[in-house]
């Protein structure tokens, strides 16, 4: 069973590694600011996070589906798409980008609390059928440590390791030893809910073990 992760994320690769399984990697062609933008004027409004990363989930999935139909069209197996976002209060945090940014929301989220939203689509794809797909948002609430002081956001901020990532932090890096608590599946942190890909692969007839391999079979 071949598996394509619909994504260039080295955490999610990681993650997927961790768990037994070796996947194929492609980036999708997806202009995430430009999906977002035209779905939201067409219904005129804004998205909640859940149906944001659900449909950038749900559009980087077939992307990546597609092209393999017209390059591969024996593939058989499955393409996960993820997308994740960071919510604190009323503000959805994206990556920061800049020293200044992230050092900001570090001020302002430690000793608060803030939910990981994370949006998963898997694609079965199957030579000579049409292609099915089973999708889901899972959520985790992510507790900062109250004591970290100034000197320790410098220095984590210097790292350059929360400038490119949602929320301005990591859980499975410098950054967890300033997290003092997570509710929720802890994989949704890092890029992907494992329990909620089980659940996902399962529902469309594959056997999560039959995804195990090893990364020199």
């Amino acid at each position: 069973m071949r598996v394509c992760l619909a994504s260039t994320s080295p955490a999610r690769l990681m993650l997927l590694r961790q768990a037994g399984i070796e996947p194929e990697t492609m980036a999708p062609r997806v202009d995430e600011d430009a999906v977002i933008a035209a779905v939201e004027q067409a219904e005129e409004r804004t998205l909640t996070p859940d149906e944001h990363v659900l449909l950038l989930a749900r559009r980087k999935a077939a992307d990546v589906a597609a092209t393999l139909r017209e390059r591969d069209p024996d593939f058989d197996g499955i393409v996960i798409g993820g997308d994740s976002m960071f919510a604190f209060g009323d503000e959805v945090l994206g990556k920061p980008h800049r020293p200044e940014v992230a050092s900001a929301r570090w001020h302002a989220m430690r000793g608060g609390t803030g939910i990981l939203h994370s949006g998963h689509s898997v694609f079965r794809l199957q030579p000579g059928r049409p292609a099915v797909e089973a999708h889901a948002v899972a959520t985790a609430a992510v507790t900062f440590a109250a004591d970290v002081d100034d000197a320790e956001i410098e220095a984590y901020v210097a790292s350059g390791e929360p400038l490119q990532v949602a929320g301005a932090f990591t859980v499975d890096s410098l950054g967890g030893a300033f997290i003092e608590r997570v509710d929720g599946d802890p994989s949704t942190v890092v890029g992907m809910s494992l329990s909620t890909l089980r659940r996902l692969v399962r529902d469309l007839g594959v056997s999560w073990p039959s995804l195990w391999q090893t990364r020199d079979a």
